[in-house]
């Protein structure tokens, strides 16, 4: 029940968040920022010059050697053949988009950070020990000294959480092994 409403809450607030980050943003256009585009070159070694990667801020109709590689590091009259060698490509991203990922994300995580406390935390605390769960308990103890007949259980008492109907159930599943390797080593001593 708990859980439910937890998760109820969480999926709001991330899609709350999601729907304020999209409604709140300008347009695409409007909102590139310095770091949304850039042009980058990458230049190879030429004569005595290193290769080196120049990035700038510039439109993609600009992103070309001429204009991003400043300061020029040869002489005037071999430029054209620096810039024949160089790779120029617009690159462009949006940051806004990473932002919303990365809230979205972060949420997602809370939210389970939350629920792992919550079931370390408080649960023991709410749980109170059930006439069902205790005799499975003890049986477990117990289970190479007394055969392993199914548990009686009481008519009024229920799981009352996934938890322990998560461990009644593998109590079950215990017993019907045990069971089943018993079953299988009586006939093979019988057919030995």
């Amino acid at each position: 029940m708990m859980f439910t409403q937890c998760t109820q809450k969480c999926a709001s607030f991330v899609l709350l968040i999601a729907l304020l980050c999209c409604i709140l943003s300008p347009p695409a256009q409007a909102s590139k920022s310095s770091e949304d585009i850039r042009c980058k070159c990458i230049c190879p070694p030429y004569r005595n010059i290193s290769g080196h990667i120049y990035n700038k801020n510039v439109s993609q109709k600009d992103c070309n050697c001429l204009h991003v590689v400043e300061p020029m590091p040869v002489p005037g009259n071999d430029v054209e053949a620096y810039c024949l060698l160089c790779e120029c490509k617009y690159e462009e991203r949006s940051t806004t988009t990473i932002k919303v990922i990365i809230i979205i994300y972060l949420s997602v995580v809370g939210a389970l950070l939350l629920y792992m406390a919550f079931l370390v935390l408080v649960d023991p605390l709410i749980r109170k020990p059930d006439a069902y769960t205790q005799p499975l308990h003890n049986e477990e103890e117990n289970e190479d000294a007394r055969s392993l007949a199914p548990a009686p259980t009481p008519s009024g008492a229920r799981a009352n959480t996934v938890l322990e109907r998560v461990e009644g159930a593998q109590q079950r599943w215990k017993r019907q092994v045990q069971e089943q390797r018993k079953t299988v080593f009586d006939r093979h001593k019988m057919l030995s």
